[in-house]
């Protein structure tokens, strides 16, 4: 039995938690998978799993091997595209995270732009708002907003982002208009609880901070949940740009105080240090480079 079909078996079946998810991921019968598993533990010696009725977890060399067979595999389909003739073929499984509402309005797009240039790659993509354990949950590329305190990931800048203040007209003809950061404690203000500080809300101009301390009845964890809120009159929205450009452009939502500038933070890639980066990862970044350039404002 060809070891790289038992590595492949064994990784996805680990990433997953079971047999049954480990063989969906890879497109074959939850037999083979299994088969493959228990020969690559015949071939080590050593149990990789501790099996219950539910699910699977890893034994001490099973988490060993984990931690360094995905890159094994990796290498091994980079170097196989690279000598395959016409060498520029990409293939192989990219495992990719990213912000949820990011992640539906921008990367999913993305990756299907990348992907129709690249049949033969297949994408694993995971929205989550937290930033996830790259290694952990085996993923090959994070896209992140704003700053991160990890160290132990290199990060590669793509763009920008700035957020906006919105309301709705409806709600702006019942309460008035903010003419300033000063007037915005008294307004009604959804907060989005994943900002770092969700009712500090920041602005400046020429040159100096400004700072309101907002409330309001409506909490959410999603930007997409914000701007709803917000296009229903509820309240004003500090939110990405990028999430209210439909909004802004059919008039449902208005941009408020002009004259400031919002905060804003970096787009980036985000991969694990000390291991060589693949072709198709590299090959993704420089894309969504170029992609975002012409997509995201």
């Amino acid at each position: 039995m060809d070891i790289v079909d038992e590595l492949r078996a064994f990784v996805a079946t680990a990433r997953t938690g079971s047999f049954t998810a480990g063989a969906q991921q890879l497109g074959v019968s939850n037999r083979l998978v299994s088969k493959y598993v228990a020969e690559l533990e015949a071939r080590l010696g050593t149990r990789l799993f501790q099996r219950t009725t539910r699910k699977v977890g890893l034994t001490p060399a099973g988490e060993d091997l984990l931690a360094r067979a995905p890159a094994v595999l990796d290498e091994l389909d980079d170097l196989l595209s690279n000598l395959s003739e016409g060498s520029r073929s990409l293939g192989g499984i990219i495992r990719v995270s990213a912000p949820v509402t990011f992640g539906e309005i921008y990367v999913a797009g993305m990756l299907a732009r990348f992907g129709r240039a690249h049949p033969d790659l297949t994408f694993d993509l995971r929205l989550d708002d937290r930033f996830i354990d790259l290694a952990g949950d085996g993923i090959d590329l994070a896209f992140r907003l704003g700053t991160s305190d990890t160290r132990s990931m290199k990060t590669r800048k793509l763009g920008s982002f700035r957020n906006c203040l919105v309301a709705h007209p409806d709600y702006l003809a019942a309460h008035g208009v903010p003419q300033s950061p000063a007037d915005l404690p008294q307004h009604a203000c959804i907060v989005d609880m994943n900002r770092r500080q969700p009712t500090r809300w920041t602005f400046t101009k020429d040159g100096t901070e400004f700072v309101a301390q907002v409330r309001g009845r409506f909490h959410v964890n999603s930007a997409r949940a914000a701007n709803e809120f917000a296009a229903s009159g509820m309240g004003i929205a500090y939110t990405p740009r990028f999430a209210i450009a439909d909004l802004l452009e059919t008039g449902q939502l208005v941009a408020l105080l002009p004259d400031f500038e919002m905060d804003g933070g970096p787009v980036s890639a985000v991969y694990l240090e000390g291991r060589a980066l693949p072709r198709k990862i590299r090959a993704l970044i420089d894309f969504a480079v170029e992609d975002m350039q012409a997509v995201v404002h």
